[in-house]
Protein backbone atom coordinates (compact mmCIF):
# COMPACT_ATOMS: atom_id res chain seq x y z
CA UNK A 1 0.00 0.00 0.00
CA UNK A 2 1.23 3.57 -0.85
CA UNK A 3 2.12 6.42 1.74
CA UNK A 4 0.89 8.78 -0.62
CA UNK A 5 0.04 12.09 1.67
CA UNK A 6 -1.96 14.84 0.47
CA UNK A 7 -0.48 18.23 1.07
CA UNK A 8 -3.25 19.78 -1.08
CA UNK A 9 -5.52 18.81 -3.81
CA UNK A 10 -3.85 18.58 -6.54
CA UNK A 11 -0.63 17.54 -4.54
CA UNK A 12 0.55 14.39 -3.16
CA UNK A 13 4.30 13.83 -1.68
CA UNK A 14 5.36 9.97 -0.70
CA UNK A 15 8.46 8.39 -0.41
CA UNK A 16 10.40 6.34 -3.00
CA UNK A 17 7.88 4.73 -5.31
CA UNK A 18 7.98 1.42 -7.49
CA UNK A 19 6.15 0.39 -10.54
CA UNK A 20 3.37 -1.19 -8.12
CA UNK A 21 2.77 2.34 -6.37
CA UNK A 22 2.80 4.02 -10.13
CA UNK A 23 -0.27 1.77 -10.81
CA UNK A 24 -2.10 2.79 -7.56
CA UNK A 25 -1.18 6.74 -8.39
CA UNK A 26 -2.88 6.25 -11.77
CA UNK A 27 -5.92 4.86 -10.14
CA UNK A 28 -6.24 7.80 -7.91
CA UNK A 29 -6.78 9.82 -10.75
CA UNK A 30 -3.06 11.12 -10.53
CA UNK A 31 -2.21 13.14 -13.86
CA UNK A 32 1.93 13.75 -13.43
CA UNK A 33 4.58 11.93 -11.59
CA UNK A 34 7.54 14.00 -10.02
CA UNK A 35 10.96 12.05 -9.00
CA UNK A 36 12.78 14.60 -6.70
CA UNK A 37 15.65 12.37 -6.18
CA UNK A 38 18.76 12.14 -8.07
CA UNK A 39 19.51 8.33 -9.42
CA UNK A 40 22.22 6.54 -7.78
CA UNK A 41 21.28 7.99 -4.30
CA UNK A 42 20.67 4.17 -2.87
CA UNK A 43 21.79 1.43 -4.16
CA UNK A 44 18.02 -0.21 -2.93
CA UNK A 45 16.42 2.31 -5.21
CA UNK A 46 14.66 2.04 -8.86
CA UNK A 47 15.98 3.93 -11.35
CA UNK A 48 14.10 6.94 -12.43
CA UNK A 49 14.28 5.34 -16.30
CA UNK A 50 11.94 2.84 -14.70
CA UNK A 51 9.23 4.69 -12.85
CA UNK A 52 9.51 6.87 -15.98
CA UNK A 53 8.76 4.13 -18.05
CA UNK A 54 5.94 2.38 -15.71
CA UNK A 55 4.32 5.36 -15.21
CA UNK A 56 4.06 6.50 -18.82
CA UNK A 57 2.64 3.02 -19.31
CA UNK A 58 0.14 3.88 -16.73
CA UNK A 59 -0.85 7.14 -19.05
CA UNK A 60 0.46 9.47 -16.83
CA UNK A 61 2.96 12.18 -17.24
CA UNK A 62 6.58 12.12 -15.76
CA UNK A 63 9.29 14.35 -14.57
CA UNK A 64 12.69 14.63 -12.91
CA UNK A 65 13.47 17.26 -10.66
CA UNK A 66 15.83 16.00 -8.92
CA UNK A 67 17.17 17.45 -5.13
CA UNK A 68 20.53 16.37 -3.97
CA UNK A 69 22.90 17.60 -1.62
CA UNK A 70 23.46 21.09 -2.61
CA UNK A 71 19.65 21.44 -1.75
CA UNK A 72 17.17 23.53 -3.20
CA UNK A 73 17.67 26.07 -6.10
CA UNK A 74 15.29 28.61 -7.49
CA UNK A 75 14.83 27.67 -11.14
CA UNK A 76 13.75 24.06 -9.37
CA UNK A 77 10.99 25.80 -7.63
CA UNK A 78 10.37 27.63 -10.63
CA UNK A 79 9.78 24.62 -12.73
CA UNK A 80 7.91 22.85 -10.23
CA UNK A 81 5.32 25.93 -9.99
CA UNK A 82 5.58 25.46 -13.98
CA UNK A 83 4.44 21.88 -14.27
CA UNK A 84 1.65 22.41 -11.13
CA UNK A 85 0.34 25.09 -13.77
CA UNK A 86 0.31 22.81 -16.88
CA UNK A 87 -0.46 19.43 -14.96
CA UNK A 88 -4.29 18.13 -16.11
CA UNK A 89 -4.40 16.93 -12.50
CA UNK A 90 -3.01 15.82 -9.29
CA UNK A 91 0.36 15.74 -8.88
CA UNK A 92 2.80 12.98 -6.77
CA UNK A 93 6.05 14.05 -5.95
CA UNK A 94 8.70 11.39 -4.60
CA UNK A 95 11.86 11.02 -3.03
CA UNK A 96 13.53 9.49 -0.21
CA UNK A 97 11.71 9.71 2.48
CA UNK A 98 9.05 12.28 0.85
CA UNK A 99 10.42 15.34 2.66
CA UNK A 100 12.52 16.97 0.22
CA UNK A 101 9.08 16.79 -1.77
CA UNK A 102 7.35 18.30 0.57
CA UNK A 103 10.06 21.23 0.66
CA UNK A 104 9.66 21.65 -2.55
CA UNK A 105 6.37 22.07 -2.77
CA UNK A 106 6.34 24.40 0.09
CA UNK A 107 8.96 26.74 -1.52
CA UNK A 108 6.86 27.15 -4.88
CA UNK A 109 3.53 27.25 -2.98
CA UNK A 110 5.26 30.59 -1.19
CA UNK A 111 6.88 31.53 -4.13
CA UNK A 112 3.51 31.83 -5.99
CA UNK A 113 2.14 34.12 -3.22
CA UNK A 114 0.75 31.21 -0.63
CA UNK A 115 0.83 32.09 2.79
CA UNK A 116 3.97 30.26 4.49
CA UNK A 117 1.72 29.53 7.79
CA UNK A 118 -1.08 28.17 6.07
CA UNK A 119 1.63 26.00 3.73
CA UNK A 120 3.47 24.93 7.39
CA UNK A 121 0.13 23.78 8.39
CA UNK A 122 -0.81 21.53 5.31
CA UNK A 123 2.79 20.09 5.07
CA UNK A 124 2.73 19.48 9.57
CA UNK A 125 -0.90 17.48 8.60
CA UNK A 126 0.80 15.06 6.24
CA UNK A 127 3.91 14.88 8.78
CA UNK A 128 6.30 17.05 7.29
CA UNK A 129 8.44 19.87 9.18
CA UNK A 130 9.17 22.83 6.44
CA UNK A 131 10.95 24.24 9.14
CA UNK A 132 14.44 23.30 7.12
CA UNK A 133 13.02 25.95 4.11
CA UNK A 134 10.79 28.75 5.98
CA UNK A 135 13.12 31.64 5.68
CA UNK A 136 13.20 30.82 1.58
CA UNK A 137 9.64 30.28 2.21
CA UNK A 138 8.80 33.66 4.13
CA UNK A 139 11.42 35.33 1.35
CA UNK A 140 9.81 34.11 -1.51
CA UNK A 141 5.91 35.17 -0.14
CA UNK A 142 7.35 38.12 0.89
CA UNK A 143 8.28 38.70 -3.29
CA UNK A 144 5.32 37.57 -4.92
CA UNK A 145 3.78 40.06 -2.66
CA UNK A 146 5.85 43.12 -4.65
Amino acid sequence: MSEFRKLSDDFYASPQITPKEVSEAAAMGIALVINNRPDGEAPDQPAGADIEAATRAAGMDYLAIPIGSAGFSEPQVEKLQEALAASQGPVLGYCRSGTRSTLLWSLAQARGGGSPDSIAEAAAEAGYDVAPVRPAMDMFAARAKD
